[in-house]
Formats: C-alpha cells, sequence, structure tokens
C-alpha cells in the first residue's frame, strides 16, 4: 500500500468536502434565508466543518506531498472506500456542531450527525429528523443554511465524490481504476478515451438535469430554496425534503408529475443521455435493459393502481388519480428516491409486498439509483434458464447473451456472486439488526412489528431507498433507533452504495500489506 499516495488523495477529498460546504453558507444570512437565532448555530456549525475538514485536508495533502508511484488497484479500493467514510464523518460536523434537534428537545447525538451525513451522501434519505418544519408556521425547525447542506450532500453523492474528483483532478493519475471503483453496476461505460472527460461529460450532465428540474419546480410554484433542494433529492434518488409530509406537502399537480418526470430520469443509465446528446436515437431505443425498466414501471404502477383501487373504489381519500399515486410512489421506491406522497403503511398487504420487492430491483446500471440493479435481474433469469437448458442438453455449450451481444463468461460469475452477496447480508444483517435493538423499542412504538420493521429497515439501508414500513414508514423516522443501530444502518447504506466488495476489502488484513 502506498500510503503517503493515499494520504495525498484523502487529504484532497476533505479539501472538496470543505469547499462543498461553503455553497450552503449563503443561507445563513436574511437576503437568502430566514431571519432566526438558529441560523447563527447553523452558521456556526457549517464554519466549524469548512475549517476542522480543510485543516484534516491540508494536513493529509501535506504529509502526502512527496508521494509517488501509480495508483493501483488496491490504493484505488483503499481511496474510493475510506474517502466515502471520511466525507461521511465530515459531513456530519455541521449537524453536531449546530446542535440540530432531532426531536423537540433533543439535540442530535455523534451517532444521529453521521446517520444524516451518510444517509445523504450515499443518496438513502433515511432521516432521525422529526421535523424539519414548524407544524404551525411551515418555517424551518431547524437552520435553513443546515437544511441546504443535507439537501446538497444528495447531490454530492448522486454522480459521486470521486467522480466529482476524478473530474476535476483526473490528471494526477489513477483516474480509471477510481472512476471503476464508484460507478454503480456492470457497465463502467468510458464515454470518451481519457476517462476524466467522460467523468465531467457524466457530472455536465448532472448539474444539467438538477437545473432542469429546478427551473420546472421553480415555475411549478416552489420557492427557489424548496425548488434547489428537492431536485437535489430526486435526480440524486435521495429523498431529503424540506417539509415534514415530503412531496406530499404540495399540492400542485404540476410538482408531483415534474417530480415523477425527473426520478424516472434519475433511474436511467446516464450514458442513454449522452447517446441522445449525440442523435444516437435508436440505440437508446432499443436498450433492453432500459426498455425492461419502464416495463416494470409500468406494470407495477398498474398493478398496484388497479389494487388500490379496488379498495377505495370511489377514490373518496384524495382528490388525485389512483395512477398517479401508484405511479409516484412505484418510481420512488424502484429508482430509491424514497419521496412519498401517501403513507403507503395504510396500504393493503399486496400493494406493500410488490413495493418490498421494488427495493430489490433499482434502478439501471450508471444511473443514480441503488438496489440491485434491473441489468443484474435481467442477466440473472438469462443465467438460470441456461442453466435449466444444460440440466436435459448438457452436451451443449450456450454463451450468456444481451441481445445480440455475446457476454464474457466472468459476467456470469460477477451477477451471481454479486446477487448471492446481497442476501446474505440482508439475512445476517436483519438479524443481527433485531438482536442490537432493545426489546422496549419495539413495545413502545404504535403498530410495529419487529420481524417487517427491521427487515425493511435493512433492505431501505442496503438498497439506498429511505423508507420502509411500520416504525421506519414514509411518515417515520429512524431516530428511534439505538445509536449502535444507527451506526450499524449507516455502515449498510455505504455497503450498499459502493455496492459492498469495495468496503469489505477494507477489513481484510492482508489487503493494507505493503507488498
Amino acid at each position: 500500500m502506498n500510503w503517503k499516495l493515499l494520504r495525498k488523495q484523502l487529504g484532497i477529498i476533505a479539501l472538496l468536502v470543505a469547499a462543498a460546504m461553503l455553497v450552503s453558507v449563503p443561507w445563513a444570512f436574511p437576503q437568502f434565508g430566514q431571519t432566526s437565532e438558529i441560523e447563527a448555530e447553523g452558521l456556526r456549525g457549517l464554519l466549524s466543518g469548512i475549517f476542522i475538514s480543510a485543516i484534516i485536508g491540508i494536513i493529509l495533502t501535506f504529509s502526502g506531498k512527496n508521494a509517488q508511484g501509480p495508483i493501483y488497484r488496491r490504493e484505488a479500493l483503499a481511496v474510493v472506500g475510506l474517502g466515502w467514510i471520511l466525507a461521511g464523518l465530515l459531513g456530519a460536523i455541521p449537524f453536531y456542531i449546530s446542535q440540530t434537534h432531532r426531536a423537540p428537545e433533543i439535540p442530535m447525538s455523534v451517532a444521529d450527525a453521521i446517520f444524516e451525513s451518510m444517509s445523504g451522501l450515499t443518496t438513502t434519505g433515511s432521516s432521525v429528523l422529526s421535523d424539519v418544519e414548524m407544524p404551525q408556521t411551515g418555517k424551518p425547525a431547524i437552520p435553513r443554511c443546515i437544511l441546504f447542506w443535507r439537501s446538497f450532500t444528495h447531490f454530492l453523492g448522486g454522480m459521486g465524490i470521486v467522480v466529482l474528483f476524478v473530474a476535476l483532478l483526473g490528471h494526477l493519475g489513477g483516474a480509471k481504476l477510481l472512476f471503476q471503483r464508484e460507478v454503480s453496476g456492470l457497465a463502467r461505460d468510458t464515454l470518451q478515451p481519457r476517462i476524466a472527460q467522460t467523468a465531467r461529460i457524466l457530472w455536465i450532465i448532472y448539474v444539467g438535469l438538477n437545473l432542469g428540474c429546478f427551473t420546472l419546480l421553480k415555475l411549478s410554484g416552489m420557492t427557489v430554496f424548496d425548488a434547489l433542494c428537492h431536485a437535489f433529492g430526486t435526480l440524486a434518488t435521495g429523498g431529503f425534503s424540506t417539509r415534514n409530509a415530503s412531496i406530499g406537502a404540495f399540492e400542485s399537480p404540476y410538482i408531483r408529475t415534474t417530480i415523477i418526470f425527473f426520478m424516472i430520469l434519475g433511474g436511467t443509465n446516464y450514458t442513454l443521455f449522452y447517446l441522445l446528446w449525440k442523435q444516437q436515437w435508436k440505440t437508446v431505443l432499443s436498450n433492453r435493459e432500459y426498455q425492461v425498466y419502464l416495463f416494470i414501471l409500468l406494470s407495477c404502477t398498474l398493478g398496484i393502481g388497479s389494487l388500490l383501487w379496488q379498495a377505495t373504489p370511489d377514490n373518496q381519500e384524495t382528490d388525485e388519480p389512483v395512477l398517479v399515486r401508484s405511479l409516484f410512489q412505484v418510481a420512488s421506491i424502484m429508482t430509491t428516491t424514497g419521496y412519498a406522497t401517501d403513507d403507503f403503511n395504510l396500504w393493503p398487504a399486496f400493494p406493500k409486498a410488490i413495493l418490498i420487492l421494488l427495493m430489490f430491483v433499482g434502478g439501471s446500471v450508471g444511473s443514480t439509483g441503488g438496489g440491485v440493479k434491473v441489468l443484474r435481474w435481467m442477466l440473472l433469469a438469462r443465467i438460470l434458464l441456461l442453466e435449466v437448458f444444460h440440466a436435459f442438453r448438457p452436451q451443449v455449450v450456450r454463451p450468456l447473451r444481451l441481445g445480440h451481444q455475446v457476454l464474457d463468461p466472468e459476467v456470469r460469475h460477477d451477477v451471481v456472486v454479486y446477487i448471492a452477496i446481497v442476501f446474505i447480508v440482508f439475512a445476517g444483517s436483519w438479524i443481527f439488526f433485531l438482536a442490537i435493538q432493545p426489546e422496549s423499542l419495539w413495545d413502545h412504538a404504535e403498530q410495529s412489528e419487529p420481524l417487517r420493521d427491521s427487515a425493511t429497515a435493512v433492505i431501505a439501508s442496503i438498497n439506498n431507498i429511505g423508507p420502509g414500513l411500520g416504525v421506519v414508514g414514509p411518515t417515520q423516522t429512524y431516530g428511534k433507533f439505538s445509536d449502535f443501530g444507527k451506526i450499524f444502518l449507516t455502515m449498510l447504506m455505504l455497503l450498499g452504495r459502493l455496492e459492498y466488495f469495495t468496503l469489505l476489502v477494507l477489513f481484510y488484513p492482508s489487503f493494507w500489506k505493503t507488498h
């Protein structure tokens, strides 16, 4: 392990986090935010975070200034894994020092702050905050600049901190390995020969989509502050909101339609946007994964919509069409955004079961969505069919195909191993999480079912979704769990965001050996 090189790269990431915090500072002042005493506390937290992040960044960068040699696979894994952990810890400083309250008269603990920060960066969207606005006035219950930082962590984590690092500083070396370690999914296509150019193109597309979403939300009636925060949460498929009722607080059908449209875009492979820009329409329309992605969205929307209509045939509970309600929640869960317009805790059992399955599906590869990804499920289905065929025709060898493309034999291994580790981590984490939570938590919670609630809390964490069912439903928070439980769920969020192996190798002793 090249320790000097590792310290230098981590130092640059810490400096990027410090620079990112500066964007939230203006919201502490009257001309940008609310004139309130709590804004002074928020500003203190942000400035402390900037100072501490900058100092750590300078120390690490200076200690590795004479680093020599290229970035190999181990260094790339270490930079990405430790870089995300470092960014999550630094991002927690503003929450903790500003004395942000997770509930009335209850300041955030260190575990609370780390949970909220990592949930933002991994675009999970789970929260420990019970009130982000005052119910009577609608004004922020916590500093507006802290609320903005909370949403801005989605923007940073959506495309990825290390991809931003590569886009800005790809000339420092090792860019391709760093890029491949962070970009999600099997397809890590390079759009340009130079990987730094690919990273810049992805960030340009990402920023452009955020600007488009912000513009439409502002034109639909949101304030500049709300439009920015919800654009960050939508394109990053994160889900943090500035309202207690999430998107349900906005009664405009235009706002909900805009959010639905951009959530679906957020779960799309960003390579397709580049191909659209190059006017390669046929390639985009013939993309098998995207066809299946849209088919799942449509079929689940129709299925859940019909079930909800049967449960409330006169649709007396809301003026919104039942298919729109269904589409919003299906898109939100499948793309792992986690926004809510309905309390789906109150839905019949079958629609809730469909949502749980969608939590594992996720978006397309190369998107900002979490989950297993549509392409992996497509390939697993083909692998299983080939194995069934091989059972009665063992002498015939058929390659794994995607459309007309013959895939590398290693892809079969990668898909099976990845899905196996997802369910092994889920099963082990579910049992462990149940074991570490006190029984009193479940006894005092209304309508709690420990097996269901703990399972969906784990599923929502490893797939970076946010809300689950029961005590972690769309109208609930994660603040009720123990501090150890919150740290454990935080690790699961990071495992899912980095697709397991990048984080797991850090616990392998021989990984850190010099030779």
